[in-house]
Parts: structure tokens; C-alpha cells; sequence
């Protein structure tokens, strides 16, 4: 995961974990997550802070080391810390009922790895399960956040038939407010 200061500097701030606290409900709204839940790269933890009281049991796998150790030492036992890669996660087939990431696909460095971790969110879901993700679209600003950082934005034309690819029978893309492009795909 590859950020430049800046970068590291604005997920990691106060600023950005209020943005969203104020955006995540619009991203979840009228999606049941069901009973137990896998976030794929939580970075910082701003996300995992909005999810964590709305779900029963909370996981988050992240590639970064440093991270998991703040992630541990914020959370507790309240959300399960895995040290993981979303392409080659470390749980069994069908055993969440539904799989996030938030604004961390683009980190991901090619499209064949962020079509495994599709593949991977997939398998790891059980029948009826849902995957939801909200990533940024290409813009000026979000570019030059992004000099020296792994950028691979999502293109909207294309993520519903990779989702289809990786598994998953319905498969649809939303616009988020700003400058933001959401996906919703669902387990047979």
C-alpha cells in the first residue's frame, strides 16, 4: 500500500474520519450487511469507526502492517485484526454475510489483482451475501494526491461485468456524492 506523506497524512486525520462518519451512512443506506461482516483494507480505521457499532461481528484484514498494529490497539476485541492480503484472504469458503472496502480498491496495483480480490470476496461469502464497495473516481485533485502512490482507478464502464466474472450474478455501479463511484454485487 504505497502512499505518499500527504496521502498518509489526510487518511489519517480528524478531518477525513469525520467526512466519513458523514458519508457512510448514504453509502449503506437500504443494504442489509447481515450478521458478520469483512472489510477489506480499513487503512487508518475511518470506516471500520462508522461500521463497528452497526454490525454484530466486525473483521478487517489489512495488508499493512503498521496499520494492523493501530487497528489492534484502537479496536480491541471489538473488531477482529487480520493481517491479510483481499486478494488471498485467510478465511474459509461462505462464512461472511457480506464483504466492504471503502476508498482502497485504487491501491490495489493492477486490474488482475483487484478482479482476485473480487474473486476473493466471492468465495468467502455465503449464499445471498452482499459485497459493497465505494472507491474514488479520476480527477486532478485525486491525481495529484496520488503522485508517487499505487493509482488504479476503477473504470464504471467495466466493474459490473468484472464483478459478474468474478462470481457474482448481479452486479451494479452507483454514483456517490463527490467524485466517488459505488458498486453493489450479490451471492447467488
Amino acid at each position: 500500500m504505497p502512499m505518499n506523506f500527504m496521502h498518509r497524512k489526510l487518511c489519517s486525520s480528524a478531518s477525513w474520519a469525520a467526512s466519513v462518519a458523514e458519508r457512510m451512512p448514504g453509502m449503506l443506506a437500504g443494504i442489509d450487511l447481515g450478521d458478520d461482516v469483512l472489510e477489506i483494507g480499513p487503512g487508518f480505521g475511518a470506516t471500520t469507526r462508522v461500521l463497528a457499532p452497526l454490525v454484530p461481528r466486525l473483521t478487517a484484514v489489512e495488508i499493512d502492517e503498521a496499520s494492523v498494529g493501530l487497528l489492534r490497539a484502537e479496536f480491541g476485541d471489538r473488531v477482529e485484526v487480520v493481517h491479510g492480503d483481499g486478494t488471498r484472504l485467510p478465511f474459509p469458503d461462505g462464512r461472511f454475510s457480506a464483504v466492504v472496502c471503502f476508498t482502497m480498491l485504487h491501491h490495489v496495483p493492477s486490474p488482475a489483482l483487484q478482479d482476485a480480490l473480487f474473486a476473493e470476496a466471492h468465495r468467502v461469502l455465503r449464499p445471498s451475501g452482499v459485497f459493497r464497495g465505494v472507491d474514488s473516481r479520476l480527477s486532478l485533485g485525486f491525481r495529484l494526491l496520488h503522485l508517487g502512490d499505487t493509482m488504479v482507478v476503477l473504470d464504471a464502464a467495466t466493474l459490473p461485468a468484472r464483478l459478474r466474472e468474478a462470481g457474482f450474478p448481479q452486479a451494479e455501479t452507483d454514483r456517490q456524492p463527490g467524485r466517488q463511484l459505488g458498486f453493489l454485487a450479490r451471492h447467488e
